[in-house]
């Protein structure tokens, strides 16, 4: 009988020695919670004018939002896109994906154990010095 599950025939030597994940609690949604948007503005403010950058995937864990409050009645509403883009906004700059638009989504994801979230991600460069 196995000393852990006590089922008769299974054997206590099944036992993985592959290092465990860290607890839920332990894990971030967001690699950061900002405030406000540290790179220059880009003038794109429309769903019409994001429609020009193509979606992809991006890993929650590698954003940093760009508000630090979420409005409820957004995330829990059932047609919360239904008049805006279907896709949050990323900016991307010097290395730092920074969610723009889109933090209910991005909310929304991680209570549906989704790691991956779709965005447009308009990726900008650092103003050069010189």
């Amino acid at each position: 009988m196995c000393g852990a599950c006590g089922v008769v025939g299974h054997r206590d030597a099944i036992r993985s020695t592959a290092p465990r994940p860290p607890p839920r609690l332990a894990r971030m949604i967001f690699k950061a919670v900002g405030d406000g948007r540290p790179y220059p503005d880009h003038g794109l403010v429309t769903p019409k004018d994001w429609s020009s950058v193509p979606p992809r995937q991006v890993r929650l864990d590698e954003l940093v939002t760009t508000k630090r409050t979420l409005n409820l009645d957004n995330l829990l509403s059932e047609d919360s896109t239904f008049y805006g883009d279907l896709f949050a906004h990323v900016v991307e700059y010097q290395g730092v994906l920074y969610l723009e638009d889109g933090l209910h989504r991005a909310v929304r994801a991680a209570l549906q154990q989704r790691a991956i979230l779709h965005a447009r991600v308009l990726m900008l460069n650092a103003p050069s010095v010189g």
